[in-house]
């Protein structure tokens, strides 16, 4: 990636979180804006400001399209939560199922996800039976690492879990660590997202929960602090990883104790 689109990129970010634009962005009416460039979504402020781009982000809502989407291409390397979210046996229920209850259950997860993990992430992804969502720190408020393990728990409750039977099998895993996060792509088709091992290993982590579980790497364990305190310990053999991972483990059952 060239330096100038890096630095394109920053910068863009940077003038849109500059005290003087959001000022200047929270004294339009009304709200609700973007988190961060303050840009309001409704009312004469959100007409005036959604005619330059200034739209809620697919990506999150409480978002802009200028802040994300429509920035530059490039990015920088940075510190940055994963979280995967996986619905657990779906090949085999697909198969058992209609087209049309298969997309019904699948918009069902999605709205779940886009609802939960939205209060504090970037949902980088839905696809197929699968979501990726990215926690940036100085975005939201709050610590980004125990907004990841909140979140993960508040989304399998809202997968069922807690009840008689959750009405989809979930697995969760969260790490934290350095990617290139940024536009990525050519001309119009680009997309905002994370590249790194960060990435890769959130994805076997995933992988590595059973229906329930939220399998935490010990970088995001040792930055959540008390919000893993009910989590136990679990090594694990990683596909593609030359060591075995320390991580820490929550499920539902634990949970249901609390």
């Amino acid at each position: 990636m060239a330096e100038t689109e890096e630095v394109d990129f920053i910068r863009m970010l940077e003038t849109h979180r500059a005290r003087m634009f959001a000022r200047m962005m929270s004294n339009l009416p009304k709200g609700p804006r973007c988190a961060v460039c303050r840009a309001p979504f409704e009312g004469f402020g959100g007409k005036m400001m959604g005619a330059v781009g200034f739209t809620p982000s697919r990506k999150n809502p409480n978002l802009c399209s200028r802040c994300f989407e429509m920035a530059p291409m490039g990015g920088q390397e940075m510190e940055v939560g994963i979280l995967f979210a996986d619905i657990r046996g779906f090949t085999s229920m697909a198969e058992g199922q209609k087209p049309d209850q298969v997309a019904g259950l699948l918009n069902r997860f999605y709205a779940e996800a886009v609802d939960v993990l939205c209060q504090h992430a970037i949902v980088d992804k839905l696809v197929g039976d699968e979501v990726m969502a990215l926690y940036l720190p100085g975005i939201f408020d709050g610590n980004p690492a125990s907004n990841m393990v909140a979140d993960a728990r508040d989304f399998l409750e809202a997968a069922g879990y807690g009840d008689a039977e959750p009405w989809v099998e979930v697995g969760v895993g969260l790490d934290f660590g350095t990617a290139f996060v940024g536009n990525v792509g050519a001309g119009d088709v680009k997309d905002f997202t994370a590249i790194g091992d960060v990435v890769n290993t959130a994805s076997r982590l995933q992988s590595a929960a059973a229906p329930g579980e939220i399998v935490i790497s010990t970088r995001v364990a040792e930055r959540a602090e008390e919000a893993v305190s009910d989590a136990l310990p679990r090594e694990l053999s990683l596909k593609g990883k030359s060591v075995p991972e320390q991580t820490m483990v929550l499920s539902t059952d634990r949970r249901s104790n609390e």
